[in-house]
């Protein structure tokens, strides 16, 4: 199956790339499909490939021990995911599971990286997104963790007043 333009104007983090833009990104943007249940990336290994989900939901996890694993959020259509290759980190920092069959595009990591560099507004396009789309995890986790605090036993016990 082939990208089209059309695809690349769904995803978010693209919202504010120009035809011209696109059309430099078009050529190296690959089709992928997943089943239910298949995983993109898994936690640890090397982050070679940035995606852009068409159609489906994935859901990120991390191993925080043999038994436990997370769930940091999920992603849905023209969401993004697999920033550790888009960032220049060597490995993705959690597993990406698809919970439904899933159409995702690829683009290699320094593919992307280098035509950003060759294409600076290009480059503040994409990465004003990706501050907002950060941010945005930033406050998601800090509820998380005071509400794990508020709901902690023994730490609830530090902000009792005696």
């Amino acid at each position: 199956m082939m990208v089209t333009f059309n695809d690349l104007r769904k995803i978010f983090l693209l919202e504010n790339l120009t035809d011209t833009m696109l059309g430099k990104m078009l050529p190296f943007v690959e089709m992928r499909l997943f089943s239910d249940g298949a995983k993109i990336f898994r936690q640890g290994e090397k982050a070679d490939f940035f995606f852009m989900l068409m159609k489906g939901k994935i859901v990120l996890e991390m191993k925080v021990s043999e038994r436990i694993n997370v769930s940091l959020g999920s992603i849905k259509a023209a969401g993004s995911l697999g920033w550790s290759a888009l960032l220049g980190d060597p490995a993705y920092t959690s597993d990406a599971v698809c919970v439904e069959p899933c159409e995702i595009m690829a683009i290699q990591g320094g593919k992307f990286q280098e035509l950003m560099e060759r294409d600076h507004d290009m480059r503040y396009g994409v990465m004003k997104i990706v501050v907002s789309l950060l941010k945005r995890r930033l406050e998601r986790r800090t509820d998380q963790l005071l509400k794990v605090i508020e709901n902690h036993p023994d730490l609830q016990r530090l902000f009792q007043s005696d």
